[in-house]
This record gives structure tokens, C-alpha cells and sequence, in this order.
């Protein structure tokens, strides 16, 4: 069974989470604040956590940015009322994997916190995208069944893309997980290059990519097999 950390203060909307996300499959945990979001984090492992934003002891996007901080890659879904689009980038930002505005549709709900909860799950051999075969276990890559040699740094940022399939990720981010041990010394140049050299082994064309976008003024996203939800 997997476990979803559901941080909302809202008594009403907190407990309705509860009903509509617990099944035979799925526990769902809440908590009303964030301190009592950190017990319950160092108490056990949750898979996925669905995160207010504004809560009375704190910010929550503070709270997720020292999650991560701390190597916590465990899925988060922001859920706020602030739908400005400088607030769903300040959220991406600090590391949210989706964001969700109030009010929403419960379907939409469940179905984004099932793809959340799929990422990442093994497949037991390659993973096969359209033309496209990837082996992060055996660095073995194909593209239209030829082989395709990439740099530990490229497969890197490609396997966070293909994880993260359909999504967009900022830069800053991308920056962060890539470069794990000195992001703040790194240039976002360095993002930039990795890019481009993907794209010159991956796409057709790389001056038009088809599956490696850019979405500009966030960041970039993989569309190859792209996830629903």
C-alpha cells in the first residue's frame, strides 16, 4: 500500500481529500500544520505529498524548499489558491512536480496523484518512448534501434526529463537535481549546453526538437510517450 501526506488546514476540505483519495491501494495521512507535516515525515516514508501553501505556522513553499534541501525527491503537489502565473512558477521553482489551484475538480485530482505515484515506478528493462529505447540501468540508449552514446551528465538530465515526462521543469530546478554536488556553482549555461548536445543526439532536427521543448521563461519538458494526469 502506498502512503499520501496530505498538509491542509482547511478541516472541511482536509478530511473530503481523505475520502476521495483512500482506497485499497492508497492511505492517505493528514495533517493540519507543518510542524505537524515534520513529525510525521521523520516518523515514516510517504510516497507523495499534497502540500497547501498557505498554512497558519508557515509558508509551504519555504517548508518544500527545505524538503528538498534535505534529498527528500519524494513527489510533491502543491495545492493553493494562488493561481497567478508567477505563482505557479514560484512553486515549480521550489521544487513542486505539479501544482493545483482551488477550486478543482476531484477526478482531476486523483488522476494527476496517480501519474505522480506511477513516476518512477521500474519497468524491469528498457523503457520504450515512441522511437526511442532507454536503459538507465545498463547506460544503453537507441534511438530509431541505433545506439546513442551520451555523457553521464546528459543521461542524467534525461533520465529527470523522461521521469517527468509531459511536465515542465524550470530551469533552476533542473540546475539543482542535475548537478547535485555544487549547483550554486554552476552556470545555467551549463543547463543550456547539456540541451543542446541532447538534442543534437536525440531529435531529427535538433533546431526544431519534437520531443526535447523548451517552454520559455520556465524551463524545459520531454514529450515522448508524455504521461496523462
Amino acid at each position: 500500500m502506498k502512503s499520501i501526506l496530505i498538509v491542509e488546514d482547511d478541516r472541511a476540505l482536509g478530511d473530503g481529500l481523505c475520502l476521495a483519495l483512500r482506497s485499497p491501494e492508497l492511505e492517505p495521512v493528514l495533517c493540519r500544520s507543518l510542524s505537524a507535516a515534520r513529525n510525521a515525515l521523520a516518523e515514516r516514508d510517504f510516497d507523495l505529498l499534497l502540500l497547501d501553501v498557505n498554512l497558519p505556522d508557515g509558508n509551504g513553499l519555504e517548508f518544500l524548499r527545505r524538503f528538498r534541501s534535505a534529498a527528500g525527491s519524494v513527489p510533491v503537489i502543491l495545492l493553493t489558491a494562488n493561481d497567478m502565473e508567477m505563482d505557479i512558477v514560484a512553486g515549480l521553482e521550489s521544487g513542486a512536480d505539479d501544482y493545483v489551484t482551488k477550486p478543482f475538480s476531484l477526478a482531476v485530482l486523483r488522476a494527476r496523484v496517480n501519474a505522480q505515484l506511477r513516476r518512477g515506478e521500474g519497468t524491469g528493462g528498457p523503457l520504450v518512448l515512441e522511437n526511442f529505447s532507454f536503459d538507465f540501468e545498463r547506460m544503453e540508449f537507441r534511438r530509431d534501434g541505433r545506439p546513442v552514446e551520451l555523457s553521464k551528465t546528459e543521461q542524467k538530465l534525461l533520465r529527470i526529463l523522461v521521469e517527468n515526462r509531459g511536465r515542465t521543469l524550470p530551469r533552476g530546478q533542473l540546475v539543482d537535481w542535475v548537478w547535485t554536488d555544487g549547483a550554486e556553482y554552476v552556470d545555467e549555461n551549463a543547463l543550456s549546453v547539456t540541451v543542446k548536445r541532447l538534442r543534437g543526439k536525440l531529435e531529427e532536427n535538433p533546431s526544431r526538437p519534437r520531443f526535447l521543448k523548451t517552454v520559455y521563461g520556465i524551463g524545459y519538458t520531454w514529450t515522448a510517450g508524455e504521461k496523462e494526469g
